[in-house]
Order: structure tokens, then sequence, then C-alpha cells
């Protein structure tokens, strides 16, 4: 049974029964092609059957490892970019949303070679401190800048604090399954490692030891994600255009689109959905935009960014598409208190929970943006499980694949990914590369 769910009945006139309907037999026909591998970048579907077919034995190796880092370390430090860390920490914040300790557990989940601060390097060095840690680089290559970078500067920590063979016990290398730099310096030092498929790319990884292995370690139930993505793959093989919620939300994102919707938001009403949209955004940019073509992904956290973004929202250029993704909120309600003079103007509302007033400022944002030409669909999140979150991973994946068949592209390559590199590497003197 799946516990999330596609709400339409905010669409109004934006993309009628009519035209939905005449658009089934394409969306058909780009699940066909996904489905039974027949089109562009098939070689790197392997994410389609991953959560019935996954290595079992890795699976285990990957909670084994979990608990040896919650056992001897109090931080872990996970080297990536892009699709080598979002789902991970999407799942993270999400699942052990808190204060001070990031994944909500005795073990605080911590990111580097996402970027090349100086700044932020050494706030997360400082912020580590005497603590134990261990690292969790991941990379295909070995070679990706950042990462690279990050992991040099972590590695000698390590080699500092416990000494060649103690720092090789707390580095875990997520990468290549037989070769590349990474892969060749891990059997070299003796680092326990686990596999990036060669036939999924980075933004779908996060069901493969990529996502799993931080994921578990912050105490989250992996098992538990596995059966919610394997709920999702059932739901979204099986069931035909009119219940299929996949199939749906790339067949309405692609009417939008046709008609003049160049932006679709992502929008949330909880801040532990925020990296979430940050997974999300990578998953379709990526997928998407090329060949002069694709709906460029955008998010919004609310109701913060009404007070800076909502203005352009209901007023500005009408080429926006929004989804909301909408948390039933299961937390220890506050309820708002009555005060004597009443100067914020705020008892009408006592003796009514928090939650009901972001129900109502959701709502009412739906309705507003509707009215002001944005066509809104709702994803609905029955609660916050792993379960849950499977499912979404899960889906969107699977809707990213359609939809990008349909638009005419192929959704598993990055071409355009690799020019700024070209560039950076010709600016930093990297042997070989000239104006």
């Amino acid at each position: 049974m799946l516990k999330i769910a596609l709400d339409e009945s905010h669409l109004a006139s934006f993309c009628d029964a009519q035209t939905l309907r005449h658009m089934e037999k394409e969306t058909l026909s780009a699940r066909e092609t996904l489905v039974d591998g027949s089109g562009e970048g098939n070689d790197f579907t392997g994410w389609v059957n991953l959560p019935v077919d996954y290595d079992k034995e890795e699976f285990a190796r990957i909670k084994a490892a979990a608990a040896k880092i919650r056992s001897q370390s109090q931080v872990l430090v996970v080297i990536g970019i892009g699709g080598s860390y979002l789902g991970a920490r999407a799942a993270i914040e999400f699942l052990r949303p808190g204060f001070g300790c990031g994944s909500g557990s005795d073990l605080e989940v911590l990111y580097a070679g996402n970027q090349l601060s100086t700044a932020y390097t050494n706030y997360l060095i400082n912020h580590i401190g005497g603590r134990d840690f261990s690292v969790n680089v991941i990379s295909k290559s070995g070679t990706t800048t950042e990462p690279a970078i990050a992991f040099r500067v972590f590695k000698d920590l390590l080699e500092e604090k416990y000494g060649k063979a103690g720092a090789a016990d707390r580095i875990y290398a997520t990468t290549d399954k037989a070769r590349g730099a990474l892969k060749t310096l891990a059997d070299a030092e003796g680092y326990e490692t686990f596999v990036v498929p060669d036939d999924i790319g980075g933004r779908y990884s996060v069901l493969t030891a990529v996502g799993l292995l931080p994921i578990a370690a912050a105490g989250c139930d992996i098992d538990a994600l596995m059966r919610g993505a394997q709920a999702a793959r059932e739901a979204m093989l099986g069931e035909g255009f009119e219940s299929n919620m996949a199939m749906r939300y790339a067949a309405l994102r692609n009417c939008f689109y046709r008609g003049g919707k160049k932006v679709e938001i992502l929008a949330n009403y909880d801040p532990s959905l925020h990296y979430i949209a940050e997974w999300w955004k990578q998953l379709y940019g990526e997928s998407e935009g090329k060949d002069k073509m694709g709906i460029f992904p955008a998010s919004v956290d609310l109701t913060t960014d009404l007070h800076s973004m909502g203005q352009y929202i209901q007023d500005g250029e009408r080429m926006l598409m929004e989804t909301v993704i909408d948390l039933k909120d299961e937390s220890a309600p506050i309820v708002i208190r009555e005060e004597e003079g009443d100067l914020d103007g705020l008892n009408y509302l006592a003796g009514k929970p928090l939650t009901f007033v972001n129900e109502s400022a959701m709502k009412g944002t739906i309705l507003a943006h509707t009215e002001g030409g944005v066509p809104n669909l709702v994803i609905t999140l029955a609660d916050r499980s792993e379960e849950t979150l499977g499912q979404l991973f899960y889906f969107f994946e699977f809707a990213c694949g359609v939809s990008g068949y349909m638009l005419g592209v192929n959704p598993f390559n990055q071409p355009g990914v690799e020019s700024y590199k070209k560039n950076m590497f010709m600016l930093l003197g990297k042997p070989g590369y000239t104006k």
C-alpha cells in the first residue's frame, strides 16, 4: 500500500481531462521505453529494478559497517558531491531532524567535498574538534575535484590522529567495483569498499551503497527504506495510467511545459524537506535540462519564502508550475495559548495547534497561487518514516525517467556538466588543459 499520493484537485483548467487523455498513449509509451530499456541511456537504468534486485551480501555489509561507525565514532564525515551525497543528506535530515546533532542520534553526520570553501572546511574541522570520527568518501572515479581535495584533507587528519592503520580502519570508500583512483587507493590501503553500480548514475543512486551507508550510520532503518521503494516500484510498473501517480505526474508536468510553464517549483511546509528538494533539483535538472529544452527545477521553503519569493510566484511572469509536498505532521502538538491584552491580535487562534495554522497557510497559498495562474499539484506523505521516504524516492526517479523520454531527451546523461570542468582545469593549470 502506498503512503504517498498525488492530489490533482487544484489544477482548474490548466490541463483538462481531455488533454490529459490525449497524453495517455504517449506516457504509456515512455514508461515502456524506460522499463524495457529500449531508449537512450538504457545502460543507466539499473535503478528501475534495484529495490528487488540489489546485492544482499553488500546490503548486510552496509549494516555491519554502519554499526561499526556508530560504535567507534561520534562523527561521520560524508565526502561527495551531487548525487554522491544529496540523497543521503535528504534522507537523514528528513528522518532525523533536529538541532545540534544533524542526524538526531548519537552520531553526527557532516558533509564535505560538496564545495571548495576554505572557511567551511575550517569550520567543519573545528566543529569536529577532538571527537572521534570516521569518513565515507564517495566517488566512482576518485578524481572529481571537490571530493578528492576534501578527502586529502580529512585522510591526513585521520592519519595524524589515529596513525595510518587506525585511519584505514575508519575510512569507507564507495567507488567503482574494479577500477579508478579511489578503488586503487582503497585496495592499497585496506579501506572497506562499497560499490557504485555501473548501470546507475549518481543522481539515481540513493538506494545503493552511495546513500544507504550514511543513512544506516545515522540510525535509519534501511530495510524499511527498501520496502518502501519495492512498494512504489510495484505500483509504478503495475498500475494503469488512471491510477499511476508517476505517469500522471510526468504527463501533467509535460502538459504544463507545452503550455508555456517552463519552471517547476517544489514547495514544502516543513524544514526537514529542504534537502529532499535539493536532491529533486539535481535529479530533474541533470536529467531533463539538455538540447536547449527542459523544465527548470526550483524550490521554496514555506511559509518562510512567502515573505521573499511569494510576490513573484503570485504576480510574476506566468511561466511557473508548482508541486507541493504535504507532510502530515505527527509531532507533539504545540497549542497556541490565550494572552491577556491580545496585543498581537492572535487570541482568535487560542486553543488551536500550530499544525492547524501551518495547514491553513498551505491551503490558502495553494488557492492563491492557483487563482494567480500557477497550476498546483500536491504530493501527500502520510508520515515521516523510512517506508514513506523509500516510496517518494522511487516515485520521483521513475517519474523523471518517464518525463525525460516524453520530453525527447536522454534522461541519464549530463554532457553539459563537463563544460565548466574544462575551463576550471585550464585555469588551475592541470596538465593537458589549454585554451
